[in-house]
């Protein structure tokens, strides 16, 4: 199958091409370094003609109110050039409870990208990950001061890129789902225990203390952010930092 990866230059949209051309697929990475820009349209027509699937792995820039806009008007734009292409299936990547979490301006975006896939006339698949072990270290230096990592008390099940490629790379040569697979790592931990075995790990002697308020994740409730009936991907987390 010829395969448009849109974000195909980026930690996960690398590796899906990667997956993908091993398989025997055609997979043709597209992202605005090769003049593609979801945003404006432009090289978007160009990069999904012939294409049997596309998969979207564009992210907004910002985490902030902002990112509702990037997705409202790269899901249009996408979606357009999709149905005038007749591709037969779009994938995209998205979190596991994004809908759970309408506190976080960025959750409520990657939700409306989800229902604006849905709603449209393309057959479709959602991949929703739990958190990358690649952004942890992004996590804790959010509420690092001097010597101390502020962090919450909130579930989360890390799962490694890899594994995340790997998925959305099988997604995408299946046939569509019309739906949602969860996938997420093998063990979960609260983001404050997950801090003090990253610390601890790399000899770094700050301290980490468990505080409700603490960074963006501070705004999740329960443990929308794990789901023990995923697809489980196999790599745990210390394995991975070592």
């Amino acid at each position: 199958m010829k395969i448009a990866v849109i974000g195909g230059t980026g930690l996960i949209g690398s590796q899906v091409v990667n997956n993908l051309t091993v398989a025997g697929h055609e997979a043709v990475p597209h992202s605005k370094s090769t003049g593609v820009d979801v945003i404006s349209g432009q090289g978007l027509d160009e990069a999904v003609a012939g294409a049997d699937v596309v998969v979207n792995l564009t992210n907004s820039p910002t985490f902030d109110d902002a990112s509702l806009a990037f997705f409202q008007t790269s899901m249009d734009n996408l979606l357009a050039a999709a149905g005038k292409a007749g591709v037969g299936h779009v994938v995209i990547l998205s979190i596991v409870g994004t809908d759970q979490v309408p506190e976080l301006d960025y959750y409520r975006a990657k939700a409306l990208q989800e229902n604006l896939l849905a709603a449209g006339l393309t057959p479709y698949s959602i991949v929703r990950a739990t958190q990358f072990m690649e952004f942890v270290d992004a996590v804790l230096s959010w509420t690092a001061d001097g010597n101390i990592v502020r962090l919450p008390a909130t579930p989360i099940q890390p799962i490694a890129a890899t594994d995340v490629a790997a998925a959305v790379a099988e997604v995408a040569a299946g046939a569509p789902l019309n739906g949602i697979r969860n996938i997420a790592g093998p063990e979960i931990f609260t983001l404050d225990e997950l801090g003090r075995i990253t610390l601890s790990h790399k000899g770094d002697h700050r301290t980490v203390v468990t505080d409700p308020t603490a960074g963006m994740f501070a705004a999740v409730k329960g443990d929308v952010l794990t789901d023990k009936d995923a697809h489980l991907a196999a790599t745990r987390y210390t394995d991975w930092l070592s």
